[in-house]
């Protein structure tokens, strides 16, 4: 029995040896990987960076393609320069910049390589292709560059560059390298994971030099990259490059959308830069002059700057009484009682004060709303009141992000009666005269333009909305748009009391507060003028807003237009808001006159103007700049001054 016991122990040893043996014989004989690993010194793993994935407007024209370029990568421990300052004459670098790219990439690792110069062109390539042989430790890789050839939509593409040091280190999921490029901003970050694509590996045999003699075993252990999806926006690229024609010499911001789908058609910020910039070598030395630039082109003004809505506020205090019962359209409120002054003839119907943009016709709205619950104390009633006001009125996306497909998108602010319990300091401490700036779009309200252009699309669809949106395809158009982007929002206020509202809007535009040059025939253009208070400097020096839409039936798109020190909304606003509906709707600009007058007009601000300066307050004059002076000989045009506070504009 012990006999049988020591042959079976034996056989087991043996039988496990001869399993080690046969381990090692095909690791070391059969099998490659293992040897591919340890063979550093004669088989080179590289990483293939995939394209990224291009960006088209909605009729399939390019707006952001790859351009290959060439990243030349360092390995500071095998860094062998038998002359420095020949190699930085060889690189156009000085030696300081040298010595400060290397003592980074030495701070990263000895060991592992890191980006040493980036993008370069063909040319500038092949002229260092061959010297780089007498350089070890340089190793050029392969790479693209964000070529943007209609030059516009900067601020809502965003850009491309390294990855820093902070984002490599929060990665939840390791997938990026030093020296690699990510999105950053507007759609480039915000549909990063598709756009980017799947990197690929490769392997390569190389002399002891390290020069490249082909590929190992064919590419047998080889990955192909896998090139990032395309997107697919709503823009119109060539309204939008007319768009930005209009807001040339202003600050402001332009949105359009198409009504019925929420794509974004067009998406101005104003000044604009060149995306290019962004784009290059020059990457940094841009990206500071911008930074610094005191008009600040950086901020993506449709979804970031914040605004006093001003009388387009009206349109949605209209509606909601409306539905709540406390107005009708034939109601007739005088100027008689209201605190607030107004340009406008009293005795004004619904449809009138829409036209005619009526502070005390909205006054007395918001009043009859906000007590209108049978509560007879008026701090209570007030605070009753404004919780159910605050309630519709979020259901226009107001007070919220609406959730557009860019990562910067503010909230803006919808105060509560938790926000005049704190300002007022307690319960029951302020009423309806300590808040009826609300009626007419100010006080403690705060919207971007995405809001008002979302509000605009709402009224041409009568009561609902699709929450607006950049892409309207994800590899292929209509395909991956997320399920948010094709959902409807209702407001619950009936389509009927909608119609009296557009009818004023319609009647705004033919004979009201609107620039009469803006009623473009064939377009049939309703909207609302608006102006945020900008009491440092003046009404004169108010900003400009206009929404609306056209045609008024079946529309085709909505639109908001804000101009920053612009004056009246039916002055600055809205003429362009005009010219870009009809270039929309019609694809050519009749309109000549009043194309004309807008790009005549010069309202971007001096520097001592803008927010931040701390000089007198008084407005300084606005002046030309000398060339425009002597090439065209037009004065600066004077916008005519609002009424006391609030003038129903």
């Amino acid at each position: 029995m012990l006999e049988n016991r020591k042959y079976i122990i034996i056989g087991a040893f043996c039988l496990v040896g001869l399993i080690y043996l046969s381990r090692l014989f095909y690791l070391q004989i059969l099998d490659d990987s293992y040897s591919l690993e340890s063979s550093n010194n004669s088989i080179k793993r590289v990483i293939e960076i995939p394209y990224r994935g291009q960006v088209y407007d909605r009729n399939g024209k390019l707006i952001v393609y790859n351009t290959p370029v060439y990243d030349l990568y360092v390995t500071p421990k095998q860094v062998r320069i038998p002359d420095t300052t020949a190699f930085c004459r060889m690189m156009e670098m000085t030696r300081a910049e040298f010595d400060s790219i290397m003592n980074l990439a030495k701070e990263y690792s000895p060991v592992k390589p890191s980006l040493f110069v980036r993008q370069l062109s063909k040319e500038d390539f092949a002229r260092i292709q061959d010297a780089l042989v007498d350089y070890r430790g340089f190793e050029p890789r392969m790479s693209s560059m964000r070529t943007y050839p209609a030059r516009t939509l900067s601020n809502a593409l965003g850009y491309v560059s390294e990855i820093s040091k902070k984002q490599l280190e929060n990665q939840e999921i390791p997938y990026y390298r030093q020296g690699d490029y990510i999105g950053h901003n507007g759609l480039e970050e915000q549909y990063e994971e598709v756009l980017r694509g799947k990197r690929g590996v490769k392997f390569v045999m190389q002399n002891v030099r390290g020069v490249a003699k082909g590929s190992f075993k064919n590419g047998l252990y080889d990955t192909a990259a896998v090139a990032g999806k395309n997107l697919y926006t709503g823009i119109d690229v060539e309204v939008q490059k007319y768009a930005d024609s209009l807001m040339q010499n202003r600050i402001g911001s332009v949105i359009a959308v198409e009504p019925s789908t929420g794509e974004i058609l067009v998406s101005v910020s104003a000044p604009t830069y060149d995306p290019n910039l962004l784009s290059s070598r020059h990457f940094s030395k841009n990206y500071v002059k911008l930074l610094r630039d005191p008009y600040k082109p950086l901020i993506n003004r449709p979804i970031m700057a914040s605004y006093r809505p001003g009388s387009t506020f009206k349109l949605i205090q209209a509606l909601i009484a409306q539905q709540q019962g406390t107005l009708t359209p034939n109601m007739v409120y005088g100027h008689g009682g209201s605190p607030m002054r107004c340009h406008c003839h009293g005795g004004n119907n619904l449809r009138g004060a829409v036209r005619f943009s009526c502070n005390p016709y909205f006054y007395n709205v918001f009043r009859k709303m906000i007590y209108h619950n049978g509560e007879s104390n008026t701090f209570k009633a007030s605070a009753i009141g404004l919780r159910q006001w605050h309630d519709a009125v979020e259901k226009f996306g107001i007070g919220q992000k609406l959730g557009v497909d860019l990562p910067t998108e503010l909230k803006g602010s919808l105060p509560d009666v938790e926000t005049y319990d704190k300002l007022y300091r307690g319960k029951n401490t302020w009423k309806f005269s300590n808040i009826y700036s609300l009626s007419i779009g100010e006080g403690e309200l705060l919207v971007n333009p995405l809001k008002l252009v979302n509000l605009a699309a709402t009224i041409a669809n009568r009561g609902w909305y699709i929450t607006p949106h950049y892409v309207k395809g994800v590899g292929r158009v209509g395909e991956g748009v997320p399920q948010e982007y094709l959902k409807r929002h209702e407001t619950d206020i009936a389509y009927q009391h909608y119609l009296p509202v557009i009818e004023g809007m319609r009647m705004a535009v033919a004979a009201g507060t609107v620039n009469k040059m803006a009623d473009i025939p064939g377009i049939d253009l309703c909207g609302k003028t608006g102006t945020a208070q900008n009491n440092k400097f003046g009404h004169k020096y108010d900003h400009s807003i206009f929404i609306g839409f056209a045609p008024m039936n079946n529309p085709k798109i909505a639109i908001a237009v804000f101009v920053e020190y612009g004056g009246w909304g039916g002055s600055a606003a809205a003429p362009v808001a005009a010219l870009i509906a009809e270039r929309y709707l019609k694809r050519k600009t009749e309109a000549t006159k009043l194309d004309e007058h807008v790009k005549k007009q010069y309202l971007l601000p001096p520097v001592s103007m803008l927010p931040g300066y701390k000089g007198p307050k008084q407005a300084p004059q606005i002046r030309k700049p000398d060339s425009m002076r002597k090439d065209t000989g037009r004065k600066v045009e004077k916008l005519k001054p609002m009424m006391a506070s609030n003038s129903g504009e």
